[in-house]
């Protein structure tokens, strides 16, 4: 049983309309009374599948903000659920370090075919045996619609009904923890999606203040920002604690506009730690920030925010030019010369040097010789950077298998933590769309009109760029998984499963040390030779044969992409054309 509780400060008269769920749709109505700082209770309890929503003022009755199921949407009453019944097998479960783990971003709806999280649970073995620590999802928070990114989320507390809801993400967590398998949760707490928002009716959680690229920021600092604070923070402890998730991808955190003296972040981080400490096991945050400022991750006894990782786009970019050779926008301040070097050894391209792309200086440097780089999460391929795309074409689409081999290699021997995008493992022939299902049909053609301009500045004819709307975007998304077992994706595969399985047996090729990571890149040659210790990963870009200077004599081939044509004399590795091979001590 429940009590209903709900924060209106604004509110004159709040009243609770229900119904017990069962056969009757009957709706009752019950006066709700004042008690602590704009707080309103109701009389009344209710038991587990009653159905209830909130009106302010003899408005239109409206889903309780803090609902855990809205099994017909955000624009539906919420149902009262009791996620303490999940069936859980996990009480031993002493959670994953992040540090030398593999990370798998994954999206429940096109993961599988039938895009629920218990049809994703029957694919969890393969990431088992690819070697991957950390399965993380992207978000799963209820929207209008049956499909989208995610991103668009306005029920942050309830799962997306179509996925399964919450008692299914309580079944595929306690899944992942079976199999030794953390899960990380990607939550937006920077912005509610432009359809289905009503969190303005029930109070100030969001300030003119600040502009955000989706409009109003969320009211971190302002009046009544105490409650709104607490919502958000509430809501990392509740998927934390209630739903058993290991650890939360923080959304775009620049866009948390906070001028208090212990902001959110700091203020999430602290009461994260001291919930890791009652319950037993890590638990991380990982940010996605555009600010290049290592204080994202210095812990707050040296003054930072105390968050655990984050996002190091800068690598992506620099492993991308020099992968494709693609130079347009953001990509041109990544080819220049030392670019991916210094990506490589000091996670920041931008660390208080100039941008072209942005026209000013930008970031600020990392102590490599105290941070290390775990708390980096370092990427070939992320779904910001395969979906925002014209056509959403992966890496696969456009470079064979052996230069998607290079980039592999590159990735998962060094000194970040290595985030993997789903079917990247393989070379997936599928592209990923950028796809919605937005009911209200003027922010649709909005939406398709706004994509189609964007691109139309790029030289995109406008019937080239995928309508976000066709069901045929969202179902061209979907990974096929006959695909793991046919060449070349099944090569592809093995090297993948192969490398990381070699990260985890030699120490060097995990070492989290940026100041001992020395790279040599020769951008005409497209060779690179990185130093990991005692370790050496060669890597040849070019369409021909190459000869590297490994800088010491002794190695022998300990994995390659092609060893029947990679040989070792001296301190020389000679290489077939796009191909790449890990050498060690003999």
């Amino acid at each position: 049983m429940v009590t209903p509780e709900i924060w209106a400060p604004s509110a004159e008269r709040v009243e609770l309309v229900w119904n017990d769920g069962g056969d009757s749709t009957e709706d009752r109505t019950v006066p709700m009374r004042p008690f602590d700082r704009g707080w309103w209770r109701a009389g009344q309890e209710l038991g587990r599948g009653a159905r209830y929503r909130f009106a302010l003022d003899g408005g239109a009755p409206l889903a309780d903000p803090r609902a855990l199921r809205l099994p017909n949407g955000p624009d539906g009453a919420a149902e009262v659920v009791d996620l303490s019944d999940l069936p859980w097998t996990d009480r031993d479960w002493a959670g994953v370090e992040l540090e030398g783990a593999i990370v798998y971003e994954l999206h429940v709806g096109t993961f599988t075919t039938e895009g629920t999280l218990d049809a994703a649970v029957e694919r969890l073995d393969h990431l088992v045996d690819l070697g991957v620590g950390l399965v993380e999802l992207m978000p799963v928070a209820s929207f209008p619609g049956r499909y989208g990114w995610g991103y668009d989320g306005v029920g942050l507390w309830a799962v997306h009904e179509p996925y399964g809801g919450p008692h299914a993400l309580g079944r595929f967590v306690d899944a992942c923890h079976t199999r030794g398998l953390a899960v990380c949760l990607d939550v937006v707490y920077n912005h509610l999606g432009p359809s289905g928002n009503r969190l303005p009716v029930f109070g100030p959680y969001f300030t003119d203040q600040y502009q955000t690229p989706w409009g109003q920021a969320v009211n971190l600092d302002g009046a009544g920002s105490d409650e709104v604070r607490r919502f958000i923070i509430d809501n990392a402890v509740m998927w934390l604690r209630d739903l058993h998730i290991d650890a939360l991808r923080l959304d775009a955190v620049h866009a948390l506009h906070d001028e208090r003296a212990l902001p959110l972040l700091e203020q999430l981080s602290a009461e994260v730690d001291v919930l890791a400490a009652r319950l037993g096991r890590p638990l991380w945050l990982i940010a996605e920030s555009d600010r290049n400022d290592p204080g994202t991750v210095t812990p707050r006894s040296d003054g930072g925010a105390g968050i655990h990782a984050q996002w190091a786009d800068d690598v992506h970019h620099g492993l991308h030019v020099a992968l494709t050779g693609e130079t347009q926008g953001y990509y041109a301040d990544f080819d220049g010369p030392g670019a991916l070097a210094k990506v490589l050894t000091t996670v920041f391209l931008h660390d208080g040097t100039w941008s072209a792309f942005r026209g000013r200086t930008h970031g600020r440097p990392v102590d490599r010789a105290r941070t290390p780089g775990w708390r980096f999460v370092v990427s070939l391929q992320t779904h910001d950077q395969v979906g925002n795309r014209a056509t959403g074409d992966r890496l696969s689409a456009t470079l064979d298998p052996g230069v998607l081999a290079c980039g592999a290699a590159l990735l998962l021997t060094g000194p970040g933590t290595p985030m993997l995008f789903m079917g990247e493992e393989w070379g997936a022939s599928t592209p990923w769309q950028y796809f919605t299902d937005h009911p209200d049909p003027e922010l649709a053609e909005a939406v398709r009109q706004g994509r189609r301009r964007e691109f139309a500045s790029h030289g995109w004819a406008p019937e080239d760029v995928p309508d976000p709307q066709d069901a045929g975007t969202v179902e061209r998304s979907r990974l096929d998984w006959a695909e793991p077992d046919r060449e070349p994706h099944a090569q592809l595969l093995g090297w993948y499963r192969d490398l990381i399985a070699l990260r985890r047996e030699r120490a060097d090729l995990r070492d989290p040390r940026l100041d001992q990571v020395v790279v040599h890149h020769d951008p005409v040659a497209r060779t690179v030779v990185v130093r990991r210790d005692r370790h050496r990963v060669a890597v040849n870009l070019a369409d021909g044969p190459a000869r590297l200077d490994l800088g010491v004599a002794g190695l022998v081939v300990t994995l390659a992409w092609d060893p029947t044509a990679t040989t070792v004399r001296g301190q020389l590795v000679e290489l077939p054309a796009r191909s790449a091979a890990v050498l060690g001590p003999a």
